[in-house]
């Protein structure tokens, strides 16, 4: 299937997981997620996980590496629609948020970390393959930002869905995630 059918299906199939079993897969990922050794992280580029769109609760991840790593630094990104391309500002007890025309949450202002100075991204995706490529939204916001991020770069992704053996329309432009989180597995790619 195309990322575009794959995006109609599963954005569908998302937005029909009930509440309560939504609140069950975020903690079973959580789960998942505190398996990993974060030791070496410095720096995480995470997001807002728009409810309209049923995204798994972003905010369970980041505040336990915050919790398990205090000096974390701890980026949102700013997405600019007319460019396609977004900036990661740091975050902190003060920040104010905004909500964007898209219905993304994002911080009113604040400094900018450069792409190659972050040392995770938890990255906001649909459904992936088994080769670690993910359907996002479409606009390729965050491929263009991953290819300026370093090589040792540590890609997660959180999927309620198990990955597809493959999507048929992967360009050359498209970066796979490291590892997808789902509420039964880690998939590392």
């Amino acid at each position: 299937m195309t990322k575009q059918e794959l995006r109609t299906r599963y954005l569908q199939e998302r937005k029909n997981i009930a509440p309560k079993l939504k609140l069950q897969y975020d903690d079973l990922m959580l789960l998942q997620f505190q398996q990993f050794n974060f030791n070496t992280i410095k720096s995480v580029l995470t997001y807002w996980g728009m409810q309209q769109n049923n995204e798994p609760n972003t905010h369970l991840f980041s505040s336990y590496l915050r919790h398990i790593l205090p000096n974390l630094q701890i980026a949102y990104p700013v997405s600019n629609f007319i460019t396609n391309e977004m900036k990661a500002i740091l975050i902190d007890e003060e920040t104010v948020y905004r909500t964007n025309e898209y219905g993304i949450t994002e911080p009113k202002f604040g400094k900018e970390i450069k792409a190659n100075e972050i040392d995770l991204v938890l990255v906001p995706m649909i459904i992936c393959d088994t080769e670690g490529y993910r359907v996002g939204y479409g606009k390729g916001f965050y491929d263009k930002f991953l290819a300026e991020c370093s090589k040792n770069i540590i890609t997660i992704g959180f999927s309620y869905f198990e990955p597809i053996n493959k999507i048929d329309d992967v360009n050359e432009f498209d970066i796979p995630l490291c590892c997808c989180i789902t509420p039964n597995t880690i998939y590392e790619f």
